[in-house]
């Protein structure tokens, strides 16, 4: 009878567990977002990479946006020009692109272009994060390459990550989604393995306590827990609209995503 009563107790406890997050919808724009990639919460306003065209083609339809945090268009031409920009990352008034083979340096007071950052040999950027002191990383998921750019030099940082795309900077160490493995580097470059998800990571966001929001482009969000264990919030697959680099309100604890194809923006709070 014991072995019965703790049989059940565990059961009921893992499910508990396994119910315990969930996403809500607030809000989602009109299909009026030109094939948004990824979204980047400052202050009261969301930037949005648009392609606008080709995934990888070099053909200056892309741009940056502004949406506000209610989901109000404020301006989806802001910056014009770009290929086919992707991963957004900021530091100070930077506001840095990854657009295919060069980080687009944005100054954000003036809403212009600074410069532009050639990555060497890079043919697929793909995602960005800056760490608290301006250094910004970059993958390169066709090369499966992770680049470090400091004082605007790139340098290689890692090699060998199989089709790496989602990155994100914390305390410890970088975080990495390369196809279905999530990793971490630690400062000496030491990768080890978070989880295995089920399918290939995109954006990436940390939600504390070493849990994580990982998205996959096909249309697929994870809440992956610090001991690895995967559940899924949504998916949108089978709806056709992906869900590419998510952007995250760590207070209010809203997931904003932007739906590529779909050429929407919405946010989900996360319960």
């Amino acid at each position: 009878m014991k072995q019965l009563f703790f049989l059940l107790l565990a059961m009921a406890t893992g499910t508990c567990f396994a119910q315990q997050h969930k996403l809500e919808k607030i809000w989602e724009t009109d299909t009026v977002v030109a094939v948004p990639e990824s979204v980047l919460p400052v202050g009261n306003i969301l930037y949005v990479s648009q392609i606008d065209g080709g995934g990888w083609v070099a053909d200056g339809k892309g741009g940056v946006g502004k949406i506000g945090r209610d989901g109000k268009i404020i301006d989806l031409h802001w910056i014009t020009g770009l290929n086919a920009p992707k991963g957004l990352g900021i530091y100070q008034n930077r506001l840095y692109a990854a657009d295919i083979s060069e980080v687009v340096v944005i100054d954000i007071k003036k809403g212009k272009i600074e410069k532009k950052i050639r990555v060497d040999d890079a043919n697929g950027l793909n995602d960005i994060t800056v760490t608290d002191k301006g250094v910004v990383f970059v993958s390169d998921t066709k090369q499966s390459k992770v680049w470090r750019i400091e004082n605007d030099i790139p340098t290689l940082y890692l090699d060998g990550m199989k089709s790496a795309n989602g990155l994100k900077v914390v305390k410890d160490g970088l975080v990495i989604g390369a196809g279905k493995d999530f990793l971490k580097a630690d400062a000496q470059k030491k990768v080890t393995k978070i989880a295995d998800v089920p399918q290939p990571i995109d954006g990436i966001e940390p939600v504390g306590n070493g849990d994580f929001i990982v998205t996959a482009w096909s249309g697929w969000v994870f809440y992956v827990y610090a001991n690895g264990t995967v559940d899924t919030l949504l998916e949108t697959h089978e709806q056709k609209k992906n869900t590419a680099d998510i952007g995250y309100d760590p207070v209010k604890r809203i997931v904003y995503i932007p739906s590529f194809n779909g050429k929407t923006v919405a946010a989900y709070k996360l319960l």
